[in-house]
């Protein structure tokens, strides 16, 4: 019996660019992409800095997880997680059973210089408020050690378009299943 699982999942801070990456690799695969951070909106029926606001980032993370969750579990394309997401130890047992049978997940790396001009640091981005900049590599600095220990790969997207990034992906994961074959023989 087949199992559905993504057939790629994109973790990575504020402006790595893993929704556009994920769209690239979904129209390079003819896959569709699926993001968490709109499967919590369309579930809560509100906006993410909305859902911060009105009912705490305690309850956004609870809603994160379950999509998370049903995400790696139902969808069979390309997938990009919230930026957050991976700090959730349920999550990270998620993405650890997804990797256990195969799966991937890349950990797309920005620095700030780059990150900053994507993202804007912008009201949008609730845990970016106060001094965006700090925030965001404070962020980095907690999270970095998280998405480094849940991913397959590490790709750098700075200075680079997500159809470049897109292309380096294939790369990485062409040189996984070659190193999958010679470490079976």
């Amino acid at each position: 019996m087949p199992v559905t699982a993504p057939r790629i999942v994109l973790v990575g801070p504020p402006g790595a660019g893993k929704t556009t990456v994920a769209a690239a690799l979904a129209e390079r695969w003819h896959l569709e992409t699926r993001d968490t951070d709109a499967d919590v909106e369309s579930a809560a029926g509100k906006p993410i800095a909305e859902i911060f606001v009105d009912d705490g980032e305690p309850h956004f993370r609870e809603l994160e997880r379950d999509a998370v969750a049903a995400a790696v579990a139902e969808h069979d394309g390309v997938l990009a997680l919230g930026g957050g997401a991976v700090l959730r130890e349920e999550t990270q047992a998620v993405l650890a059973g997804y990797r256990e049978n195969g799966g991937v997940v890349v950990f797309l790396d920005v620095s700030l210089a780059h990150a900053a001009p994507r993202v804007g640091l912008n009201q949008a981005r609730p845990l970016l408020l106060g001094n965006p900049r700090a925030r965001w590599q404070a962020l980095m600095e907690e999270r970095r050690p998280v998405y480094e220990a849940v991913a397959t790969v590490h790709v750098l997207t700075d200075g680079r378009t997500p159809a470049e990034v897109a292309e380096t992906i294939e790369i990485e994961l062409a040189a996984l299943r070659v190193a999958s074959v010679e470490g079976d023989e």
